[in-house]
């Protein structure tokens, strides 16, 4: 089964491996270098059109050289080759994004003009719309390293405080003492060189979650109204071709909930266009016979947007999601859209 090398890639297919294992079927785990992975210098919405994580991942199953792929499913794109198949969907993790400080300042606590990191243009645009005061900067890296940059800087601080007291009396402990209390992330921030001194970024609870980091952070949860999560954001897709495979993998993990949320979801965003191009938010959650869908879709810079909510019945979710989404598109979406687009074109040139 293919997986990115990420530690939260990792941690994510060995969820899926250990659903399968439990039906004593083996499962070997094979890393893939994705394009995403490689051009670290560039921002995801540039990496060509959506799928720079997910493509290389994909090409080992077609090719038959694996089984099966475990993917974040907001990486993937919506348009797929026809034998391949979204065959698991297991139970989403929280949907929605944090905002991560070193205090656990709130959003409105956070000074004029802060520094806030995100490579998203949905979060960018939203984060504008919010608080047009921030001066909202790109950071990359896995989640672990996008944490260490935040953290660098008053840690270092701290470090270089203790180091120069001449005085036993204005610490606690000693900066010896003190290093010993840090955690191992913790402790690689402080020998980070960073370019750039955040005040605060915004991840997905889902990822932290799913690498142990949630409960060690000062975070606090971004609004879903405003700010509307990716589509399938917190969800892990599994793709494969066989039939039998296919069968296997879906008796062992897929959670219908969550296939029906995240179906609306994509569908949606399908419907829509954009991709990774456009700042758009969508978010479904499955309430008795409805899915309650939220959509957020903005200019790039947060100055307009086009929102709504809209309570789409189960027993035919998909069409409903597609029609939600030409209503949309009607009211103002499509036009956003393909100026985010063209800004895009512009930016690469």
């Amino acid at each position: 089964m293919a997986t990115r090398g990420s530690d939260l890639a990792r941690r994510q297919a060995s969820l899926v491996q250990s659903s399968l294992e439990s039906r004593r079927r083996t499962v070997t785990l094979t890393e893939v270098s994705t394009r995403g992975d490689e051009i670290r210098d560039e921002l995801i919405h540039r990496l060509g059109k959506t799928g720079a994580f997910v493509r290389s991942l994909d090409e080992k199953v077609l090719a038959g050289d694996v089984e099966a792929a475990v993917h974040s499913m907001k990486d993937m794109p919506t348009e797929m080759p026809d034998a391949l198949v979204v065959a698991g969907v297991p139970e989403r993790a929280p949907a929605g994004d944090v905002l991560v400080t070193p205090e656990g300042d709130e959003l409105h606590q956070l000074p004029p003009n802060a520094v806030v990191g995100t490579s998203s243009l949905r979060r960018t645009a939203q984060l504008n719309a919010n608080r047009p005061d921030l001066e909202v900067v790109p950071i990359r890296g896995n989640v672990d390293t996008r944490v260490q940059k935040l953290l660098a800087p008053t840690l270092q601080r701290e470090h270089e405080a203790r180091m120069e007291s001449d005085s036993d009396d204005a610490f606690d402990q000693t900066a010896d003492e003190w290093f010993e209390t840090l955690s191992e992330l913790e402790r690689e921030a402080l020998g980070r060189n960073v370019d750039t001194a955040f005040d605060a970024i915004v991840l997905a609870e889902a990822g932290l979650k799913r690498i142990g980091l949630l409960d060690q952070l000062a975070t606090t949860r971004l609004d879903r109204r405003e700010f509307v999560p990716a589509p399938g954001q917190g969800a892990i897709a599994v793709t494969a071709t066989d039939s039998d495979v296919i069968d296997t993998i879906k008796t062992a993990v897929d959670h219908p909930q969550t296939r029906i949320e995240t179906t609306v979801e994509r569908t949606v965003l399908e419907t829509l266009g954009g991709g990774c191009i456009a700042p758009i938010g969508v978010h479904a959650i499955l309430q008795g016979s409805h899915v309650k869908t939220h959509v957020r879709v903005l200019a790039s810079d947060g100055s307009e947007e086009v929102k709504s909510t809209r309570d789409i019945p189960v027993r035919d979710h998909a069409r409903e999601a597609e029609s939600f989404a030409h209503d949309l598109r009607e009211q103002g979406a499509a036009t956003l859209i393909e100026e985010a687009k063209q800004t895009a074109t512009e930016t690469d040139e």
